[in-house]
């Protein structure tokens, strides 16, 4: 089937665990025609989770993709994971969709879950939309979630629609009062007093389509009129959809898809896409119109790395139009690779195409250049263009690893890159001073999964020590720091002297290395090496061995010989001074705080505090919600959090559970920094 950009809708469910999300997923394939049948998440042959560990677990761990192809209508689907263990493949997806449909359990309520990546769909400009699920529970409170969901998100989230007959069936709020009976009640009280929240809260920000209603009511709105009002709303924040469904019966479902058609942002009406040209200060914003015609501008923002397809990488076409056998670059690569075969994804499965319109999604495969974020294009116009980068959430668990037999250190730092490929929030480091390969990750459960595809999936067994928090090093004062490295072995020597500062800077600046030497005391060509040996101190650390951040150094004299000064003297004199400076200069190692926010029965809550207040936490709040369940929100240094899955179980009868995010760094205290340091056994020397 052809279609154009305006036929596109691109939707991402979103949301916590368990509030339905590849169920709905399913739904609206079946109901779209794309399936005969939907699958459970029970029976295991559901599209989205078709991963063998997906269907052990009983939860999503990755991004999915399908399409629904009805008259007028190409909507491409993305089901993401819930968990925040998995955050990353889910946060990828947001950068090829317009809108996101955040699904809510109508029995839990707003989770943590949904109200980070609410946050995160907000800051990235999409068009939000909030889905009630299991509206046919008997426990279901609507109209005490309709309320919260207000509260939480603002007056902007209204019902699209309505639930009615005990949540049988939903009723249309906002189309015409046309062939409506005006006294109809729904589930929420009469559907006419819904119906005149929204509408007026849609012509408000339009002043054209406001005088229009003002004048001659709302009889005298055109369909164009509302749709356009709509989309404003719907781009601008000013309003957030409330839609009502029972994926699990289908009440709702092609409601949702009817919605998709006629109210949704097709990718020529959404807020413009954040491309930029260029990097640095030179970086300056570009749009990439959905003009078939133009030159291509794609972004890859999910790669698989299957055993026998090999590296698929999966694309949003943002302009031109990919065809079957065109030459693509990669980034800014001077050679093309050739469009053998093109893909639309259902699941696992791959439906082979012959073009890509703007708007769509597709894949290409075996092409090894392709890495996520990569900006495919068919012309050198486009070189230098990529994506504003996604923030995700930093990589805080770390697990040292090996493999479990020698002889495979190799395969397995091979198998590790493929994984760091696939989940941006899956890091590889090495460190050369205790030569040990660490993976981090969002949690325990994070790093476990990952294990458990290196063995599946790339055949590889690794032995794991235990996790390695990352802390890191600063300091909290100014202060100068002299060097002079001289060495003499009878032939030609090695000559080179610094004198630097060092200096603070706010947390989170990162480093800056600043030249300010005078008179050519040390030439420019030895400068590089100065910076080699500071970067060494920085990579491995002064006090704990932990990188240091959020520093300045400054450069302003020195000496050299003319026939001994060399780069390795000065790589050596810059990094002795740089370690003198930081002795003066009050190191600290610095420790991760993270947002924790635990759920739990009410009666547990003396022992989740009690738990936390030993964990020298900060309890920043508590909230009840329905069911009797308490919030716990607590800011706690990650390194308390060791084994907290298994006393929060114990603590909580196995009913408790927890999400965190990264917060920012802050000093260990004193008694902390002594253990680290004496655990160190720093490993400098002068060559």
């Amino acid at each position: 089937m052809s279609y154009s950009t305006h036929q596109i809708r691109n939707v991402a469910l979103a949301g916590h665990p368990g509030a339905g999300k590849t169920t709905l997923f399913e739904a609206l394939l079946h109901a779209g025609g794309a399936l005969q049948a939907a699958g459970t998440i029970e029976r295991g042959n559901t599209v989205s989770d078709f991963d063998p560990i997906e269907k052990e677990r009983g939860h999503s761990l990755d991004a999915a993709i399908a399409s629904v192809e009805r008259a007028g209508l190409h909507l491409n689907l993305l089901d993401t994971p819930g968990y925040p263990d998995f955050r990353g493949p889910a946060l990828a997806a947001l950068a090829a969709v317009e809108t996101v449909a955040m699904v809510v359990d109508a029995d839990a309520g707003i989770a943590h879950g949904t109200r980070r990546m609410m946050e995160y769909a907000k800051q990235r400009g999409l068009c939000r939309m909030l889905v009630v699920n299991k509206i046919d529970h008997a426990g279901a409170d609507l109209g005490a979630l309709v309320e919260a969901l207000r509260a939480e998100f603002g007056p902007e989230a209204l019902p699209l629609n309505l639930p009615a007959d005990g949540g049988a069936r939903v009723v249309d709020c906002f189309g015409s009062r046309d062939g409506r009976d005006p006294k109809e009640h729904s589930d929420l009280g009469a559907v006419a007093e819904w119906h005149q929240k929204i509408i007026d809260q849609v012509v408000e920000i339009n002043e054209t389509v406001m005088n229009h209603y003002l004048d001659l009511g709302e009889g005298g709105l055109s369909g164009r009129e509302l749709h356009d009002a709509f989309e404003q709303c719907l781009r601008e924040g000013h309003l957030v959809p409330i839609c009502f469904v029972s994926a699990r019966v289908g009440t709702g479902v092609a409601a949702l898809l009817d919605i998709a058609e006629a109210l949704l942002p097709h990718p020529g009406e959404a807020n413009p896409p954040p491309f930029v040209k260029g990097t640095g200060a030179d970086a300056a914003p570009i749009e990439a119109l959905p003009d078939p015609a133009a030159h291509v501008i794609a972004d890859v923002f999910k790669i698989v790395n299957d055993p026998f397809v090999g590296k698929l990488g999966v694309f949003r076409v943002y302009q031109g139009t990919v065809r079957k056998d065109m030459q693509l670059f990669v980034d800014d690569g001077r050679k093309p690779f050739k469009v053998a075969h093109l893909f639309k994804l259902r699941g696992k499965e791959h439906v082979e195409v012959a073009q890509a319109v703007p708007g769509d999604i597709a894949a290409v495969a075996k092409i090894d250049e392709l890495h996520f974020d990569a900006v495919l294009h068919d012309s050198h116009d486009e070189d230098q263009i990529h994506l504003a980068p996604m923030a995700f959430p930093k990589p805080m668990f770390g697990l040292a690893v090996e493999p479990a037999s020698k002889g495979q250190e190799q395969k397995l730092a091979t198998a590790l890159g493929k994984l760091a490929e696939e989940d941006p929030a899956f890091a590889v480091e090495h460190n050369d001073e205790t030569n040990e390969t660490v993976v981090r990750g969002l949690s325990d459960l994070h790093l476990r999964v990952m294990l458990q595809r290196l063995r599946d999936r790339h055949g590889v067994e690794a032995k794991t020590h235990p996790p390695r928090i990352a802390y890191r090093e600063t300091i909290a004062a100014a202060s100068e720091g002299h060097h002079r490295h001289k060495k003499q072995t009878g032939g030609a020597g090695q000559f080179g002297e610094v004198f630097l500062r060092v200096e603070p800077l706010p947390r989170g600046a990162g480093f800056e290395f600043v030249d300010e030497v005078k008179g050519g005391t040390i030439p420019g060509q030895f400068l590089p090496a100065v910076e080699k040996g500071v970067r060494q101190v920085l990579a491995g650390g002064a006090v704990a061995g932990y990188p240091m951040q959020d520093l300045r150094v400054v450069v302003y004299d020195g000496k050299h010989h003319p026939v001994d000064s060399k780069e390795v003297a000065f790589v050596a004199a810059g990094k002795r001074a740089f370690l003198d400076a930081i002795a003066k200069a009050q190191p600290q190692v610095l420790e991760p705080i993270v947002e924790l926010e635990v759920s739990a029965p009410e009666q547990h809550m003396g022992d989740v505090s009690g738990g936390l207040a030993a964990k020298r936490a900060r309890i920043n709040g508590t909230d009840a919600t329905r069911g009797g369940e308490i919030v716990v929100r607590a800011q706690v240094p990650l390194s308390e959090l060791e084994g907290y899955a298994a006393e929060l179980k114990s603590a909580t009868a196995g009913r408790g559970r927890y999400a965190l995010d990264f917060s920012h760094y802050e000093p260990v205290p004193a008694q902390v920094q002594k253990k680290l340091a004496e655990a160190y056994k720093p490993h400098h020397d002068d060559d």
